[in-house]
């Protein structure tokens, strides 16, 4: 009769997860492959929810059960759908059983346009969600016509008013201190966009600060040139804006700087901005503002400074976050997937792979979502901001020129920065807690005992070089490596990935809406140039300059849409999905687990003695993938 292996198939529990489609299993151990079987029973097999039986019957047995392909064939006369497997578990002729966790859409056949489209069932309910509740706002909106009027606001009065019911206690702190030097400096550090500070050792040649121009805003006693040798200096430099072509809203054209601005850490702890220059090259007519300046002079500069900022999060580190990094990060999405699905192979080998394959749900569908509807030529994003599709896809392209395997790794990008010992950064302690390698070390380790495992792996060796090859062009400039050679190795890839789609993405993520709620903190666009003289700049100015109300109403509502958590958000340090069947990777998920939960307390008790608590990285907060 030959060997019996009996099958049980899992269909996922979500909506659409079933199929009609004719599904076809193979075998493979280590002394044989079986024959390809159709999985039939009576009636319908691959209904939602579903476990059904099969039994697969081989000549011989296959001994050591390594592998299973699975493949769909489309049933005749109906069209093809997918199908979402959840887990497939095989009890062999020894007795043993052997699970081979799935949790992956199985399509006939894969594509790389296929895997970008929004096919995902399990995607297109949570959008249907999403926007339900999401009409709350945008009826909001609507309903005070402002996504309507092109107008430019009269007072600033109206603006207080326009988002007052979706106010957030920190957005209600960002609109009473948004022109505070203080907060200015606080935001830097902990706002939606904590990556373009770095210490200051050295002016930038193009920088036409002197130490007699800032000497003023030091402590009494010292000068610019002591204070930057003792690293209280600070500088954010928003070069890749300049020479970006600008666009026309509402029939009038926009504008964007390229400023330069110098921070000063002083005695009590507080990093206060000295000096804008608002051009990249010095000029007579690129003066240098001071906070000395006139009130409005001086509050103008530091509109072109968080218009600059909020172009940079938005087109260097957030929105394109498949792009700057999951544009990267994607292919190491693509390339769990491709080794996943190449051949329809479910790798049973429960390595590292299987620690990220929770942390990309989503992933590819939502860089999907946002090329098209948020950053594409009529995404809600570039038709609001001053730099518009082109001048979008060339600050993504200069930015991805910068990109590096440090700058990824947040210890070093902090280093790198040199902002280890600045205070109340809590987006970089919070962030070392979060930078997850003592738990990537217990499951990786569990699985690659040597170096030498590692080094013999080939399908590890080819998820690193696909990386290397088509998602960082073979440049090995960037730091990226082209192959693992050490275990260490292969867990600071995996702790970085994991960070960068959890921790790192809500600390970019859910911050929009508390800063950018109150839309002078962070206007998309502008629609004056930036001033080429002092003296000349009153409240009218200011107003003259802000965003269109509907250009403001647009890009509140995205920053509020994606600083919404997802509606099916699963926490950081939870598998729902049985991915880890054996004993100790559990052991390590629990232990990590209850780490969390401390790490979460701490922080709640921490943010109570806060005038602005962080919670952009609190554990229960973050998502385990990029999830919206």
């Amino acid at each position: 009769m030959g060997a019996i292996y009996d099958v049980e198939v899992t269909t996922g529990s979500m909506t659409h997860a079933g199929t009609f489609d004719n599904i076809f299993i193979t075998l493979i151990g280590t002394q044989g492959v079986s024959e390809r079987a159709k999985l039939d029973s009576y009636g319908r097999d691959f209904k939602t929810g579903m476990k059904v039986k099969y039994k697969v019957i081989t000549r011989f047995t296959l001994a050591n059960l390594l592998l299973i392909r699975l493949e769909k064939d489309n049933l005749m006369f109906l069209p093809e759908n997918d199908w979402f497997c959840s887990l497939v578990k095989v009890r062999t002729p020894e007795k043993d059983v052997i699970h081979f966790p799935c949790y992956l859409t199985l399509l006939f056949c894969l594509t790389a346009t296929q895997i970008y489209e929004e096919k995902y069932s399990q995607l297109k309910e949570h959008i249907k969600n999403e926007l339900k509740l999401n009409k709350q706002v945008l009826g909001e909106i609507k309903m005070k016509k402002l996504v309507k009027k092109p107008d430019q606001w009269v007072q600033m009065e109206d603006m207080k008013s326009a988002f007052w019911s979706s106010r957030t206690a920190v957005s209600e702190y960002v609109q009473l201190h948004w022109m505070d030097d203080d907060f200015f400096g606080y935001q830097l550090l902990n706002g939606s966009n904590p990556m373009m500070l770095r210490r200051c050792t050295e002016l930038p040649l193009n920088f036409a600060v002197t130490n007699g121009m800032v000497q003023p805003f030091l402590e009494s006693g010292t000068s610019l040139t002591l204070e930057m040798k003792q690293g209280n200096i600070f500088l954010c430099d928003y070069k890749r804006l300049a020479d970006l072509p600008t666009q026309f809203i509402n029939g009038k054209q926009q504008y964007v700087a390229a400023p330069l601005c110098l921070l000063y850490k002083n005695q009590v702890g507080k990093l206060l901005p000295i000096a804008i220059q608002l051009q990249q090259q010095a000029s007579e007519d690129n003066p240098v503002f001071l906070p000395s300046d006139s009130e409005y002079d001086w509050l103008l500069a530091k509109l072109y400074v968080r218009n600059a900022d909020c172009l940079e999060h938005q087109a260097s580190f957030y929105l394109p976050h498949p792009i700057h990094k999951v544009l990267k990060i994607r292919v190491v999405s693509v390339s769990i997937y491709c080794l996943l699905w190449l051949d329809f192979f479910l790798i049973h080998l429960q390595k590292h792979i299987w620690l990220l394959v929770p942390h990309t749900r989503y992933t590819l569908q939502i860089n999907t979502l946002i090329r098209n509807r948020l950053i594409g030529p009529v995404g809600a994003v570039t038709q609001n901001t001053s730099i518009g599709d082109e001048g979008m896809t060339n600050l993504i392209k200069k930015a991805l020129s910068d990109l590096t395997y440090s700058s990824l790794c947040l210890p070093e990008d902090i280093s790198g920065r040199g902002l280890e010992s600045i205070p109340n950064f809590f987006y970089r302690d919070d962030g070392l807690r979060l930078w997850i390698r003592s738990f990537v070390r217990s499951m990786v380790e569990f699985y690659y005992q040597s170096d030498s495992d590692v080094q013999q792996d080939t399908e590890l060796q080819d998820w690193i070089k696909e990386i290397f090859i088509h998602g960082f062009l073979e440049q090995s400039s960037t730091g990226i490596p082209q192959c693992f050679s050490t275990v260490e190795e292969v867990i600071k890839c995996v702790t970085m990935v994991i960070f960068t789609v959890s921790a790192q993405h809500s600390a970019l993520r859910a911050g929009q809406f508390d800063y950018g709620s109150w839309f002078p903190n962070a206007p998309g666009s502008l629609k004056q140039p930036p001033p080429t003289s002092k003296g000349n700049s009153d409240k009218n100015t200011l107003l003259d300059t802000l965003p269109d109300m509907n250009t403001s109403a647009y890009l509140v509502s995205v920053f509020w849409l994606l600083s919404k958590p997802s509606s099916d958000l699963v926490p950081l340090g939870q598998y729902p999905e049985d991915y880890f069947c054996q004993m100790a990777p559990q052991k390590r998920i629990r232990d990590f687990q209850a780490e969390l939960s401390f790490f979460s307390e701490s922080i709640n008790d921490r943010n109570k003695g806060l005038q602005v608590p962080y919670t952009y990285m609190c554990p229960d907060n973050i998502s385990n993938s990029v999830s919206i």
